[in-house]
């Protein structure tokens, strides 16, 4: 079994809307700014620990994005269940929204296409430390 863990630092960028425009006479879908900012930067980190050769297997995705730790929870009690990840962010950004971003940005980077991811796991926790930690595991 083949595997990458990397570290992509700061908060992470959930992936926005397309925004949509006429082009003659049809429809063109561009990605906003942030999300195409934040998708280079995914495949500037990924592209250090990139194989060789883009694999082609199935690939299990794990993502786990920390988020920056509010002020109303830096209380004590609060501080201890996020230490022991009892309490986790059920704010927005989405989950789908943080991990889509981030599958786009390593697409030609690690693997061909993202259809070849056929497991997602993706997390969102509270840390001091704003990331995403990511894990491609595939069969050799």
């Amino acid at each position: 079994m083949g595997k990458i863990q990397f570290e992509i630092p700061g908060d992470v960028q959930a992936q926005q809307r397309p925004k949509f425009s006429r082009a003659g006479n049809g429809v063109k879908a561009v990605d906003p700014q942030e999300s195409r900012d934040y998708k280079s930067f995914v495949r500037l980190v990924a592209s250090q620990h990139a194989p060789d050769v883009l694999i082609t297997e199935p690939i299990k995705l794990t993502i786990d994005v920390y988020r920056k730790i509010p002020k109303d929870k830096q209380t004590g009690p609060k501080m201890k269940l996020i230490g022991e990840g009892k309490l986790r962010p059920t704010t927005k950004p989405d989950i789908d929204n943080l991990a889509k971003g981030i599958k786009d940005g390593l697409s030609k980077v690690l693997w061909h296409d993202d259809s070849q991811v056929i497991e997602l796991v993706a997390r969102k926790w509270y840390s001091e430390n704003p990331r995403a930690v990511v894990t491609v595991e595939w069969v050799l």
